[in-house]
This record gives C-alpha cells, structure tokens and sequence, in this order.
C-alpha cells in the first residue's frame, strides 16, 4: 500500500526564515522556466523546450547564483521544474481533447507553496536525529527542523514535500510497502445514499448528519472578506499590515471549514469500515452535478434571455460542494483498502426513483424525502430507497425491505 504521512514543523525564526527563501528560489526558477518555454515557442522557429533540455541548465544556474539556487537541493529543483512539464502536459492534452486549456501561469509567491524532495537521503532526510526523542528532519540549507510526529510512520519513506500553509509550515510523506490492517470480519454489508440533507444514509436506514461546516461559517467568512474588500487590490510586498492581517484571516476561516470538512469525512468513513465487510456506494460524477446550467436565448428578444433556473441550482452547487462528496468517497476507499474492507461503486442513475419493491421507474415516486410507488404503493423514506437500490444493483444479500 501506498500511504501519506502529514505532520506539523515547528522551526525557529530563522528556520522560518530560510522555508520562505527556499520556496521563493523555487517559485523563481519555476517563473524563469516557464519564461524560457513561452519566448522559444514564440520565436519563429517555434522552438519546443522540454524537460530534459531545462534540468542540464541547472548546473549553470546553481554557478552563476549560488547565494540563492545554489542553496538547495539539485534533485528538489528538477522536481520544479518536472512539475512544470507535467502542467505543460496537461495543457496539451486538454487542447487535444477540445476542452479549456488552461495555458501554465507565472505563480507569486503567495501562490507557491510546496517543494518536492524527489528521495529520502537527496538532499532530506526523514528522522534526522535517531538518537533524540523528538523526531527531526533534516532539508539542506535549512537544517535539522523539529516535527510535531502524532502517528508513528509506517513503511518505507520514497518522498518528502514541504507545504506552506498560512504561517505553519508541514512535511508530507509519500511511504510505499505500508502493512495492511485488516480488521475482524463483522458479516454485515450495505449500501449507502449520498446526500444534501443528510450527508449519507444506509440502506439499514441509518442517517449520517450533515454538518454544513460551510454554511455554519458564511457569516464569519462574510465579515473577513467585507473587511478584506476594504483595502485596494496590491503586491505582497506594497502592503499594509493591516491588510496582510485582512488576508490571513480571510485564509484562516477557509483553512478551518477545510478541516473540520476532512475531519467528519475521516469519522463518517471509519464508522462505515468498522461496520461492514462489503459497502456499495453510487459512483458518483461530481464535476457534471455542479455544473452550471446553459443560458437559454430567447428567441423573441434577441440579445435577452429566458430563465434557467441558475440561481436556484447554485444555491444546490454550494450546498453539495459543502457536503465535500469526492473527498469522503476518496477517504472510504483509503481506509476500505487498509481494513482488507471491499468498496462496490454502482451506476446511481434512478437509484431514489426505483421501488425496490416491484422495479417500477418513475420521477413520481418520490416527492422531496417521501417515496411512494406509483404502482404498487411501497412507502418509505427516499434516501433509504436509494441505498437499498444502491446495495442490490452491487449483488449484495440485504434483509428485507419492510
């Protein structure tokens, strides 16, 4: 298995001090990199300059500065710029594909936040300090950096990356040949609904709630963006201190609601791992469900517009994206590989407006959180249908449904 490890660094002043030169060399050498991309293309000869062409300059430029790029770890730098290349990748392959492309951006330095050290030993290492009680690591031209470690890290160490986050700094770990941890076998199976009033149901009927981390903190939000808005539009560097405090606060609150977002993803997943051998769950297109509608013309007023129920889906856009879905499902399937658990993602296309009773299909079956069949009149509650059908479209053996 292949797992993430994310601790908290705790640096001294001018450990902070060098984490913040560091990502600033690397964001200028991604810059200048990209720069170099975009004038060889726009010469005549319309020349391409690929990664490899790039990573064999970069002895020259570690020469010619040395007090800056020549500081930090070579293979840290190549990881720059392969990521860059990999943007350029993407870029291509979404204009092949005729979708938006999304050419590569200069990054600022706010928007630069994480350096990649390719291998444990190359110019990191993970546990610097065996011999101390407190676990360090060491990042050249940085030093050896406290670790606030919660959890012992299992497997082997392949790659290390450094994360700005606000004014906290952590280190990432990427550990291949992690141990299964299988836990004892319960014989209980289920299907589950996603949802926006509840956040899932069971198909035991069982509601997970909603926490609406999101909407809990829109006023407080609101307040640090008007107070945000109050400052004119400047450079990191031409700001105030007061509008620097304005940013991070505005940050602050979205760090938070990201959190406790993650947090109830990681207890409702566990709850359902620890619970059953087998979970069926809808296989669900996230992207395509928030998508706003198409403006619809109308065609007696030419340059006017009928309504398209925009204001009323956006309203539902925020509150699925607020239920925070992909990151749940992508947390179950995690914990479901760890604990030897088996995850069944189905079609979810009419599975709330199926009776489970007769089969039969129809959009009148359920009204809000009622369902009623049409034709054999099975009543229950909607989200629960949906589970159910969730459950019998992955071949699971569930009770009956009364």
């Amino acid at each position: 298995m292949i797992r993430a490890y994310k601790f908290l660094l705790r640096p001294t002043v001018r450990q902070s001090q060098a984490l913040g030169e560091m990502l600033r060399d690397h964001c200028s050498l991604y810059n200048g990199a990209l720069q170099e991309r975009r004038d060889a293309y726009r010469h005549s000869s319309k020349t391409s300059v690929k990664y490899g062409q790039q990573s064999a300059q970069l002895k020259e430029i570690r020469a010619f500065d040395p007090e800056r790029q020549g500081r930090w770890s070579f293979s840290s730098q190549q990881a720059t710029l392969r990521r860059l290349g990999k943007a350029f990748q993407a870029f291509f392959r979404r204009v092949k594909a005729g979708e938006k492309p999304g050419y590569p951006r200069f990054r600022g330095v706010n928007w630069f936040d994480t350096v990649e050290f390719p291998k444990d030993g190359d110019g990191c290492r993970w546990d610097s300090t065996p011999h101390d009680p407190v676990t360090r690591v060491r990042l050249q031209g940085v030093g050896h950096v406290r670790v606030h470690q919660h959890r012992p890290v299992k497997g082997r160490v392949k790659t290390v990356g450094i994360k700005r986050e606000g004014r906290q700094w952590y280190v990432i770990l990427a550990c291949d040949n992690v141990p299964a941890e299988p836990l004892p076998a319960t014989g209980a199976v289920t299907g589950i609904d996603m949802g926006v009033t509840h956040f899932l149901t069971t198909s035991e009927g069982a509601h997970v709630e909603n926490p609406r981390h999101g909407k809990r903190n829109a006023d407080v939000l609101a307040d640090a963006q008007r107070a945000l808005k109050a400052f004119p539009r400047r450079k990191r560097e031409n700001r105030t201190a007061q509008h620097r405090r304005a940013v991070e606060k505005v940050a602050k609150v979205h760090r938070k609601v990201r959190r406790q977002r993650l947090d109830h993803a990681h207890e409702a997943a566990l709850a359902l791992v620890r619970g059953y051998d087998r979970i069926a769950h809808e296989r669900l297109n996230i992207a395509n469900m928030v998508r706003a509608p198409k403006p619809k013309p109308d065609p007696q007023a030419p340059g006017a517009f009928l309504p398209n129920g925009a204001a009323s889906k956006a309203g539902l856009n925020r509150s699925i994206l607020d239920a925070g879905w992909g990151v749940f499902l992508g947390i179950l399937a995690q914990k479901a590989e760890s604990a030897a658990r088996v995850l069944i993602p189905v079609d979810p296309r009419n599975t709330s407006r199926t009776c489970p009773e007769c089969g039969h299909v129809d959009g009148e079956n359920r009204d809000g959180e009622k369902f009623q069949c049409t034709a054999c009149d099975h009543r229950d509650h909607a989200d629960r249908v949906g589970a159910w059908n969730v459950a019998l479209r992955a071949g699971l053996a569930l009770p009956d449904v009364a």
